[in-house]
């Protein structure tokens, strides 16, 4: 029992360093433009106060859907929900601990385990599996806002859960600023490693306004 609670209050407090937007977020407007090779489009988008999106003029269905993705993502991971209400039912136990004291905690339910890593109050892997598919993310550099953190340079491979052959390697490099009180994506770079060569994803969103305070 001792080792659970040990394993939960360590997840949690990490789970609970990460940067949230807070109950008065206001939501924000920006232009949006996609670049994949030689390919351009452009549109505007709104993640509104509710945290709901919006993806507009985007010519192309696909990207537009692409962007939509990467927006609900974005948003997922901004989203203040209670420790309580994503974890209350999940089981903890510590694994091993590194020589640079990075911890390594399973959690697991009837339906589904995962394996994170947590290094001074902060999850920089993250080891679960999907169905056929196995996925490691690992964080290699984070932005401290002085309310919690953000990753901003990792990776992710996707690998068979039989075979352990790998089906595809991404990069992420997110680029945030701070407007107003919140701390906003700006830009985010994705490569992918296909058959040794990388192509390059990037996502930028100029003319950033955050929209006005609902009134009290």
């Amino acid at each position: 029992m001792t080792t659970q609670i040990t394993a939960r209050e360590l997840f949690q407090t990490a789970y609970e360093s990460r940067y949230t937007w807070n109950e008065k977020f206001p939501g924000y407007s920006a232009d949006v433009k996609l670049m994949q090779g030689a390919e351009v489009c452009t549109g505007k988008i709104r993640i509104n106060r509710d945290l709901t999106v919006e993806v507009t003029e985007v010519p192309n269905e696909e990207v537009k859907a692409g962007i939509y993705t990467q927006l609900r993502d974005l948003v997922n991971h901004r989203q203040p929900t209670s420790f309580e209400k994503s974890y209350g039912q999940y089981e903890f136990s510590l694994g091993q601990t590194d020589d640079d004291g990075t911890v390594e905690i399973c959690v697991s339910d009837d339906s589904t385990s995962s394996a994170y890593k947590i290094r001074n109050n902060e999850v920089v892997c993250v080891t679960r599996v999907m169905g056929k598919t196995v996925f490691v993310i690992d964080t290699h550099k984070s932005l401290d806002t002085g309310c919690g953190y953000v990753a901003t340079n990792y990776s992710a491979i996707f690998r068979d859960s039989k075979t352990d052959e790998i089906k595809s390697v991404l990069k992420f490099e997110d680029t945030y600023e701070k407007i107003g009180d919140y701390y906003l994506m700006t830009k985010q770079v994705i490569t992918e490693d296909i058959a040794g060569e990388e192509h390059a994803t990037e996502f930028s969103y100029p003319n950033i306004k955050l929209m006005e305070a609902a009134s009290v």
